[in-house]
């Protein structure tokens, strides 16, 4: 017998187990924290400016031949892009799970330089960069200037630039970091469209001027060999060519006649700004510069953080007098907030599990050698965590909870079978241990076998989906792997060392009501086995209704990806009418945001962002954005303080602004998969219909969803088309008057959109030198008609003279995905509406509203669902065939696996009832926890199932094997199951970080164990009875030479599997 060994060496089993806990606590240091697993689709983004051009030239000729080339890379699972009116465009390409993200890297710049030929000169000019995205940001910063108002937004946000992201770059962990606020550094040339033209100047004067006169010098070398001179000596000669400063600048010479020499202070202003004006930045209403940290996929977040913040404080000590830094936002914190809930589960189920365990077997030393297991178990799994590439997230921490409740099961059977033998006080410690492993042996292989067959076909599951349920049941079956070869080995060993006969005449009281209430239950199981037993048929009719209502059930009850969690922050997008200014828009974002710290004393701090959208993705005058940050969990314990009631107090709060469409969203729960919870859908202009006929079908789409009751709202940033100005250039005036198109766009750009010219190197950085129009030249349309350009006979023609002005409508941003127009709408539900009835009652809608002009595409979380499509029904099934096959092969008998199967249906109901009791639709969790409860519901099965073989094979009656079975085992089996069920029960009444998804989860497994522990075990004898009837009467005469219930051996005693 495998087990004497170690219950004649109890040292070496001890040995054995501590290093088995030595190896786990060698590798926990080293193993990576994270909210999840590396589940975020691996991006690569293509960035591109077109300085002057508006957002349909930078599609139409930026966007579709970059696209037209990278369509279709190797892994590419879809593309989106926008294009933006100030020239900039972003292209990012979203690849499947696993994709080596290097790789997909080159790949994309390969298919770009097929493209580069076919872009305007100004944009290779400007550069195209390829860069691998990290969407895990870890830490908002923000760089602040004392009251004086001595630094502006301008200086800290290149302070940073230039000081601080590089340092943070080189941190251990950092996959990237941006800086936000003020923009670069930019030469910024303010041209005077009237001194230009009294002086007979245009743009390209200018430019050809700042060209000639800036620029790096190589001015050789003195007495270089070869040369004639017997000099000694050799000097490098160096010459400024570059100029530097904004006086500099000025001083650059256009132009030298009879009337003296012409400098560019003489026809513009010059003054060190910024590249972009597009956005501004506060944060709790002062002008700051915000720092974002990325985490590089795999990397530790707490680590991370930790190293970042260590940084920043050595950087500080650097810093001009007044300025500070701030950590607003540390996503780490959820991190952080959410292990140590699922900590504090850890340890009140360890207790629980303590307790339970001792109030049935009333036997302290009985009890301390199961909790043993426990430490060992689980310490034991991190270093096969590490060997797997696992990491310390949500999934794996979810699986040692359980887990905790699932090896003390093993250590249970074993303890509880050598605590009988030995009260009965006909044998020695020893010989209980030996006679209870020769009892069991069988039963402990069988329950690991069932659990890792349960568990492995997860291993083969591709996707998000699969990594999600990879790494929760694996972690479960490595640690019941370690929880089996423990009961085998260190378990039996210290039963035979220190187990004593427990007290039957206690005069606990606690303990005496529970005999005489556990003594009832008992009575009543019996009696009720023998009624079912006599009854068959109408118990099998029982069942059947039973498992069918629970796979209707399933199947019926709504579903989710994943819920909706209180991360300590959310976002809220603004958008004014069409057209308004970046100073109107500065005014409500920064006042709805003022008036949020104001009314909301949950709100820690706002970072408000004017010209900018994180949910549009891209800049536009009349859009802002708000990071709301909350102070943490524990100072927001009320329920009118989570995330979700806040963001209704902010939605009323938003419907005093008359003016402006503002929505809040609650981030998306898995980081990378979409900017909200909300079900985010593209609809796609396949027939290339135009701005104006997408606008209207999104008014109707959200029109129709009013009438819908599972929809809330659907808000889009779409724009469509804003109002703008045309200009018709009459080209036969154009050709009269001697003047070139070239020359006519050209200086339009230059004066209204900004021109770049060329670099100048300050701060040690290099920066643009950028011409533009003077704001007192811009400043309406009339200023365009003011314009001149100058011809072939060097005569200033005004624009007046060959263009009219009309007003006319186009696009602010175009937006593409996989190549189509497209604008983005998100899906907001009503309450207790799931997201699969959410994303039916969308998909309905758009058939019914847009029918066959419009096609529709899902992204973020509600592309996942529905991608993740049967996948837990195949994992079921191929659950359960393992599972056959794994017992019958142990066996050698089809029949008795049969009976272990048949009880795994009897926990789905209760799973759903779970899921109905606690408001939850069924997610991940749910179906993670339904995977376990398979195993589990098996495992019990098992031991019912040998020990009715086992009294069968002695010669026993049919009908009262299977009911000794039962009566016998019924008390291991309920103390692992309410063992189990009081252990989780903390997981469906958590509340926290982290809180729904263990409600998600807890409610799964606690009903479903509860089912399976109320009527799988009444159910089990029945189904072994029909099997074995089936074996004997059915098989036995087909196979007459075959004994169909062998007679025992002496290696059979009490079941030899």
């Amino acid at each position: 017998m495998f087990s004497k060994f170690f219950i004649d060496r109890p040292i070496f089993a001890t040995v054995l187990a501590i290093l088995m806990v030595f190896a786990g606590l060698l590798t926990i240091k080293s193993l990576p924290v994270a909210q999840y697993p590396d589940i975020t689709p691996p991006t690569v983004s293509v960035m591109a400016s077109y300085p002057g051009a508006n957002a349909q030239t930078v599609a139409r000729t930026v966007g579709v031949p970059i696209e037209e080339q990278v369509n279709g890379v190797e892994n590419m699972l879809y593309m989106s892009s926008n294009s933006g009116s100030d020239g900039s465009y972003m292209l990012t390409i979203t690849f499947e799970l696993g994709t080596d993200i290097d790789q997909a890297a080159i790949n994309v710049q390969n298919r770009l330089s097929q493209a580069e030929a076919t872009l305007p000169e100004s944009v290779k000019e400007q550069g195209i960069s390829v860069n691998k995205e990290s969407t895990n940001i870890v830490l908002f910063c923000s760089l602040e200037g004392d009251s004086t108002g001595r630094y502006d937004a301008l200086y800290l946000t290149n302070y940073a630039n230039i000081n601080l992201v590089n340092a943070l770059s080189r941190v251990k962990g950092v996959g990237g970091v941006e800086a936000f606020g003020g923009g670069d550094y930019s030469m910024r040339v303010w041209l005077d469209p009237e001194l230009m033209r009294l002086r007979g100047l245009t743009p390209s004067d200018v430019y050809a001027a700042i060209q000639s006169q800036n620029m790096e010098v190589s001015a050789g070398e003195v007495g270089a060999a070869p040369n004639n001179s017997n000099d000694a000596f050799q000097f490098t000669l160096t010459s400024r060519g570059e100029l530097q400063t904004a006086e500099e600048f000025a001083n650059i010479v256009i132009r030298t006649d009879g009337n003296g020499i012409l400098r560019l202070r003489d026809v513009a202003k010059v003054d060190l700004g910024s590249q972009s004006y597009t956005a501004t930045t506060l944060v709790s209403g002062k002008q700051a510069a915000l720092l974002g940290i990325k985490q590089l996929p795999g990397a530790n977040a707490l680590s991370v953080s930790k190293a970042a913040r260590a940084e920043l404080d050595r950087l500080s000590q650097y810093f001009p007098p007044g300025v500070k830094y701030n950590v607003v936002l540390d996503t780490s914190d959820f991190v952080t907030a959410s292990i140590d809930e699922v900590l504090v589960t850890f340890v009140e189920t360890a207790l629980i599990v303590m307790i339970v365990i001792l109030i049935f077997l009333q036997n302290w030393r009985a009890v301390i050698i199961p909790m043993l297991t426990i430490p060992v178990s689980l310490i034991a799994t991190f270093a096969v965590m590490k060997l797997m590439g696992f990491t310390i997230n949500t999934l794996t921490l979810f699986g040692l909870v359980l887990a905790i409740a699932i090896v003390v099961d093993d250590a249970i059977v074993v303890v509880e079978d050598c605590a009988r033998l030995v009260d009965e006080g006909k044998l020695s410690r020893r010989q209980a241990a030996e006679k209870a492993m020769n009892e069991l042996t069988g039963p402990v292989v069988g329950e690991v076998l069932v659990l890792l067959s349960v568990f492995i076909p997860t291993a083969f599951v591709s996707g998000i989906t699969g990594q999600l349920y990879k790494q929760f049941a694996l972690t479960i079956a490595v640690s019941t792997a370690f929880s089996g070869f423990n009961a085998l080995t260190f378990t039996p060993a210290m039963c035979a060392l220190f187990l004593t006969p427990r007290n039957k005449n206690t005069k606990n009281v606690i303990y005496r009501v529970f005999n005489k209430g556990y003594n009832a239950v008992e009575n009543f199981y019996k009696n009720s086995i023998g009624k079912m037993l006599k009854h068959a048929g109408w118990s099998l009719a029982v069942y059947v209704v039973i498992a069918v209502a629970g796979v209707i059930a399933f199947l019926m009850w709504p579903t989710s990806y994943v819920p909706q969690e209180d991360q300590g922050y959310f976002m809220s997008s603004i958008q004014l009418p069409e057209g308004a200014s970046l100073e109107r828009t500065e005014k409500v974002v920064n006042d709805l945001s003022y008036q949020i710290r104001k009314e909301l004393p949950e709100v820690a701090d706002v970072m408000a962002i004017s010209g900018f959208s994180f949910m549009g993705g891209g800049a536009s005058s009349n859009m802002g954005s708000l990071f709301v940050v909350l102070k943490p969990w524990k100072e927001r314990k009320k329920a009118g303080q989570s995330v979700f009631a806040i963001i209704d107090s902010v939605s009323s709060i938003a419907s005093r602004y008359q003016e402006a469409i503002i929505f809040s969203v609650n981030p998306s729960t898995i980081p990378g998969l979409g900017m909200s919870s909300g079900l985010e859908m593209q609809i796609l202009d396949i027939n290339n219909l135009g701005a104006s006929e997408m606008m209207k079908a999104i008014a109707s789409l959200q029109e129709a969803a009013k009438d819908d009751d599972r929809i809330a709202s659907i808000t889009s940033l779409y724009q469509g088309v804003v109002p703008q100005y045309s200009l018709d250039i009459d080209r036969d005036k154009v050709k009269l008057q001697g003047l070139t198109m070239e020359d006519i766009f050209s200086t339009l750009g230059a004066y209204m959109g900004g021109s770049y010219v060329n670099d100048f190197t300050e701060f040690g950085r290099v920066y643009q030198v950028t011409v533009k129009g003077d704001a007192n030249a811009r400043g309406n349309i009339d200023d365009v008609m003011r314009l001149s350009v100058r011809n072939a006979d060097g005569e200033m023609v005004p624009f007046a003279s060959f263009t009219t002005i009309r007003p006319s409508m186009g696009e602010p941003t175009a937006s593409r995905y996989n190549m189509y127009g497209t604008a983005a709408v998100t899906a907001n539900l009503a309450k207790g509406v799931s997201s699969s009835d959410g994303i039916k009652a969308m998909e309905e809608l758009v058939d019914k509203t847009l029918g066959s002009n419009y096609s529709y595409a899902w992204t973020g979380e509600a592309y996942q669902e529905t991608q993740s499509g049967t996948t837990v029904t195949v994992v079921f099934i191929f659950a359960i065939i393992l599972t056959l096959l794994v017992l019958a092969a142990q066996y050698e008998s089809w029949t008795d696996p049969i009976a272990v199967v048949l009880s795994m249906p009897v926990a789905i109901l209760g799973t759903v009832l779970g899921s109905i009791f606690m408001s939850q639709s069924i997610s991940i969790y749910t179906q993670i926890g339904l995977i376990l409860l398979l195993g589990l519901s098996a495992k019990n099965a098992i031991l019912i199932v040998e020990y009715a073989t086992y009294f069968r094979r002695t010669g026993m009656d049919l009908r009262q094997s299977a009911q000794n079975a039962g009566v016998i085992r019924f008390r291991p089996i309920m103390m692992t199951a309410i063992a189990f069920i009081f252990g989780v029960m903390p997981m469906m009444f958590a509340h926290g970080a982290g809180a729904e998804s263990r409600v998600a989860l807890g409610s799964a497994v606690v009903f479903g164990m509860l089912m399976n522990a109320i009527l799988g075990t009444l159910f089990v004898p029945n189904f072994w009875e029909l099997m074995q009837k089936f074996q004997e009467n059915v098989l036995g005469k087909l196979f007459k030479d075959v004994d169909t219930v062998p007679a025992p051996t002496d290696d059979d005693k009490m079941t030899s599997v």
